[in-house]
């Protein structure tokens, strides 16, 4: 862990219980004296707490000092991803993360199935235990759009992956914005509205799944 999440992280005492407390003091067995560090995800601070004292189900904390430390990528990228199976986008998720991607925009595209439901309460919690794995210092952003056109209203600049002679590699400077498709692709309306010279593709014959793309995307756009 780089640092431990809690909202409260900046009041001058605070307060810790649940998940956190078992991970500091029963899995870390973190003792009175100990200084940890803590983020609340609404600023860029660190903040550096000292345990003073500990109970059965419950410690307190004392606020030390804090640091201003901004862990980000080094440029923005939104991905526009066409809805999959939940359980494969929480799995995908975190390495998402810790690519650096800015922002992701689930989209019901045509062949996305009706019966998929997207929760942003779990994956925001999914994306907090990433930051706290990988140091970075926001959270992920997370938007729906109800279709590919209701996506292109927003991120109008927005490419397409997608079988093309025009490779990613080529692109990637140009590219801050990316829609990713589900399984089946994109249909032939979908198609329509990108221009062909905002679709673009990789290097290979081989049919990749959804997770798959939107990895190998991100990488190499943004590492």
């Amino acid at each position: 862990m780089q640092y431990i999440y809690d909202k409260e992280a900046s009041s001058p005492i605070l307060k810790i219980e649940g998940e956190n407390y078992k991970y500091l003091f029963r899995v870390r067995r973190k003792k009175i004296g100990d200084i940890i560090e803590f983020r609340n995800l609404n600023d860029n601070n660190i903040y550096y707490y000292k345990v003073v004292s500990i109970d059965k189900k419950s410690a307190a904390l004392e606020l030390i000092f804090k640091e201003e430390k901004e862990v980000l990528a080094n440029r923005d990228l939104t991905i526009g991803w066409c809805i999959i199976e939940p359980k494969i986008i929480e799995k995908t998720l975190p390495s998402l993360n810790e690519i650096g991607v800015s922002k992701l925009v689930f989209i019901r595209c045509a062949y996305s199935q009706a019966n998929f439901k997207i929760k942003k309460d779990r994956l925001e919690k999914i994306l907090i235990n990433s930051n706290q794995q990988c140091g970075r210092s926001n959270l992920m952003q997370i938007e729906f759009a109800s279709s590919l056109f209701d996506y292109l209203q927003k991120y109008p600049q927005s490419f397409l992956l997608n079988f093309s002679k025009t490779y990613i590699d080529d692109k990637k400077d140009e590219i801050k914005s990316i829609v990713v498709g589900c399984e089946g692709g994109f249909s032939d309306d979908e198609l329509k509205l990108f221009d062909s010279q905002k679709i673009v593709g990789f290097k290979t014959p081989l049919i990749l799944r959804s997770e798959t793309a939107i990895l190998a995307a991100a990488s190499k756009i943004m590492l």
